[in-house]
């Protein structure tokens, strides 16, 4: 009763701050004096419509009244469902949050469509955003693109950088850098953080027009100050290699660790690197560890990485090569090839887990695929000695050759020695293959590859490997 004589009275001050008169007041007093002030449905009164709206805020944020979301989705959808839009976007948004009701994105995306339609900036971006994102949706890039920019014509910040990110990685558009940047800069004309980052990166890196170093760190560091971490992190980074400033270490440090503490991983793994390499700041293992750590546990390849490294030489942390395993592994299943690599290494010694010549062929070959030149050296090794294959000196040659097109002076002495027990055949075999290897980007590098379109006009026209 207590909540609901909170409620009936807060409604009665905001209808008498919003002007509500006459039917509707007599109407709420009539619902007091009954206990019923759901009664209040039955009117189409624009005031009323708006208090329910109003009211539902305050139950959702506890503003005045005991927060209580389910209360709030029921006055939401009062007034819902007499059209306010209002109503129909935080009604979406308690749905697509699971907050008052059980999470639907499917509702949620019906609630936010009605808005929408309506022209609500806020319903549009948020509905460009679930077709952008697939969820309660069939994904639909065109789709996203069309709701991001029927909200940006309408000058709302947010999905003016929306649309200039759909144009600067062509999503549902054609890819449009300085389409990208003209929504950008209207957006950074609202003093839109993320699009000041954005617009600021793309000076920095050239990306739709000329570098231009001046701009790039004037955007940043306005997008740092608003406390952006994306912005703090690309600015520690110029101050961390001198570009477009003076180098310095400690400005490094000091935008990196406002980021990192921000929970941004990237950065945190850029203050790890600072801590353990002593720039900038006293030579802290420990602290690399802890930054290290951050963001491995968020799931970042990079730390999980160095963690691997950490555990392995026993800095900052006690020596453990099973725990060095785990990392590294961690890392190479998210496709980091130097992890995938050094997995390939570990299995192939032993090194904190059984040793196993198959692992560590699957693990070169995926870093191999990828690249990787020192992977391809290893997986070429195995094929030479038959340890974890069957022994195959036209694949062993092959990567050789991959390898060496690479630059690796171990790998050109090494063909060298192999050619003296293969024959003519299996030499341009293997030459063959490599060619073939290199052309499709190491994605066609065995003899049951189906050979690339144009593959013999591209064999004629590549340096000779």
């Amino acid at each position: 009763m207590r909540r609901l004589v909170v409620f009936l009275w807060t409604l009665s001050m905001l209808l008498v701050a919003t002007g509500a008169v006459g039917g509707y007041r007599e109407q709420a007093s009539d619902a007091f004096d009954g206990g019923d002030f759901f009664s209040l449905q039955q009117t189409r009164d624009a005031s009323a419509v708006e208090a329910q709206t109003e009211m539902g805020t305050r139950y959702r944020d506890g503003d005045g009244v005991p927060q209580d979301h389910a209360q709030a989705v029921r006055l939401y959808r009062l007034a819902a469902e007499q059209g306010d839009t209002k109503a129909q976007i935080n009604l979406g948004t308690m749905y697509r949050k699971g907050e008052g009701v059980p999470q639907d994105y499917k509702e949620a995306v019906k609630w936010y469509r009605l808005a929408a339609e309506q022209g609500h900036v806020e319903a549009q971006t948020y509905l460009g955003q679930m077709y952008g994102n697939g969820i309660g949706v069939i994904r639909d890039d065109k789709e996203a693109a069309r709701w991001h920019r029927l909200a940006a014509e309408q000058g709302f910040a947010q999905a003016q950088f929306l649309l200039g990110s759909v144009y600067e990685y062509g999503e549902g558009v054609p890819q449009d850098h300085e389409e990208a940047m003209d929504w950008y800069r209207l957006a950074v004309a609202q003093g839109h953080a993320l699009a000041q980052t954005r617009l600021g990166l793309m000076y920095l890196g050239g990306d739709g027009m000329s570098e231009d170093l001046p701009t790039a760190k004037m955007l940043l560091r306005m997008a740092a100050k608003q406390g952006e971490p994306r912005g703090q992190a690309a600015l520690g980074m110029m101050y961390l290699y001198g570009k477009g400033v003076s180098q310095d270490y400690q400005q490094a440090v000091k935008w990196y660790q406002l980021a990192a503490e921000q929970g941004f991983a990237q950065a945190q793994v850029h203050l790890g690197e600072m801590f353990k390499t002593g720039k900038g700041v006293a030579r802290d293992d420990t602290q690399a560890v802890k930054w290290y750590r951050m963001a491995a546990e968020q799931g970042n390849a990079d730390a999980q990485y160095e963690m691997s490294h950490m555990y392995e030489s026993g800095r900052g942390v006690s020596e453990d090569p099973g725990k060095a395993f785990n990392w590294m592994l961690r890392a190479a299943e998210q496709g980091h090839s130097a992890a995938e690599m050094l997995v390939g290494f570990m299995y192939q010694y032993g090194g904190g887990v059984s040793q196993d010549f198959v692992e560590a062929v699957k693990w070169y070959r995926l870093a191999s695929e990828q690249g990787h030149s020192q992977a391809q050296t290893f997986l070429a090794g195995m094929y030479g000695t038959g340890k974890g294959v069957p022994v195959d000196m036209v694949y062993a040659h092959m990567w050789w050759t991959v390898a060496a097109a690479d630059g690796l002076e171990y790998a050109e002495k090494s063909l060298e020695g192999i050619e003296t027990v293969m024959t003519h055949a299996e030499i341009e075999e293997a030459k063959d293959l490599a060619r073939r290897c290199v052309i499709s980007v190491y994605q066609q590098c065995s003899r049951l590859s189906r050979q690339p379109e144009g593959y013999m006009h591209s064999v004629q026209s590549a340096v000779s490997i």
